[in-house]
């Protein structure tokens, strides 16, 4: 199943050319995933996941440019592969909000759970596992 968030893009996101700029776009990625895994972790009694996650690959491609036109972006994003130690994340970003308007980014991220005392990756729970699968059948 697919989480769908609506993130909008800033003034402040665009380049010169007047669209959203690459490093802004991977933020608005990042605010896309938030809800879920951050505040949806806490709310479902996963609470060490959102204590630390590391971006391990990210990938974005680009079909059309992306303007700020004071309207919500619709980002679609989907669990393609769990394993013991990562999850992968692919997104498609429409142009705007409806989930017919056109695919303007396809973006991929490979997370990795962190242990912030360790300081070094770490194995995902089987509860944190368990919410991922169901999170993300849910949405």
């Amino acid at each position: 199943m697919t989480y769908v968030s609506l993130v909008r893009p800033r003034w402040t996101d665009m380049d010169v050319y007047g669209h959203v700029n690459h490093a802004k776009m991977v933020t608005l990625l990042e605010e896309a995933r938030i809800p879920l895994l951050f505040e949806g972790a806490v709310k479902a009694g996963v609470e060490q996941l959102p204590k630390g996650i590391v971006v391990v690959k990210l990938a974005v491609a680009y079909r059309r440019p992306i303007v700020v036109s004071g309207q919500d972006l619709r980002v679609d994003i989907d669990l393609t592969e769990l394993k013991a130690a990562s999850f992968t994340l692919s997104y498609r970003v429409h142009g705007g909000p409806a989930e017919s308007d056109p695919v303007a980014v396809t973006a991929e991220t490979v997370l990795a759970p962190y242990d912030t005392v360790a300081l070094r990756p770490r194995r995902l729970t089987p509860p944190e596992s368990e919410f991922l699968k169901q999170g993300f059948a849910d949405a």
